[in-house]
């Protein structure tokens, strides 16, 4: 009964040893790969040169095999829902005025507050990036490539598109806010000299 007993407690040994190896395995190439996101998070230029040569590669398989445009709708839908994502806040100022009032600045002499977005670069980024790489395996396997008249899908989602942006810039206007810093002033703590101070001759 001893050796019965050893016997089995072996065998649960034995069982669950290609478990803890898997599973240590798969915890060290997250962290490995958290890590590396970690690393690429202030190079904003490389990133998203690398993202447009992924988004490159599958434009130039799908033109190739002419095929997999259901594939291609899909994924614009998915960007259109990021790129609203990125350029709204976080705080829908329609919803914020209705319980706090306003949030964002509608004059130039209100306090200023930076612009929050719903979906931060990073994010944005790494979304876009994860979707063209999914959409690129999916090129693979021939159950994805349903037959379909491409300019229909094309003019459909263009004209999605324009409605979106559409509504989302007259958002914009209505709200009064940028979802850009270009030529944003910015605030370093020291005192901000205006273009007509600089050019007054200095004693």
């Amino acid at each position: 009964m001893e050796t019965g007993a050893a016997g089995s407690g072996g065998d649960d040994f034995s069982s669950g040893f290609p478990f803890s190896v898997v599973s240590q395995w798969n915890f060290a190439v997250s962290r490995r790969y958290q890590y590396l996101l970690d690393k690429s998070t202030p190079h904003v230029l490389r990133r998203w040169i690398s993202f447009a040569v992924i988004a490159a590669v599958y434009v130039i398989r799908v033109v190739f095999i002419q095929g997999f445009y259901i594939v291609s709708y899909g994924l614009g839908i998915y960007i259109l829902n990021l790129l609203i994502a990125f350029l709204s806040p976080q705080v829908d100022p329609e919803i914020q005025d209705l319980t706090d009032g306003p949030t964002l600045p509608t004059r130039g002499s209100e306090e200023f507050r930076p612009f929050v977005r719903r979906l931060p670069e990073f994010k944005f980024w790494y979304s876009i990036t994860k979707a063209f790489c999914i959409a690129f395996v999916m090129t693979f396997f021939s159950v994805f490539d349903v037959p379909v008249f491409w300019p229909v899908l094309l003019f459909y989602w263009l004209m999605l598109f324009t409605l979106t942006m559409k509504k989302q810039i007259l958002h914009m206007v209505k709200y009064k806010y940028v979802p850009f810093s270009f030529g944003k002033q910015r605030y370093t703590g020291k005192k901000v000299v205006s273009a007509d101070n600089a050019s007054l001759p200095r004693d």
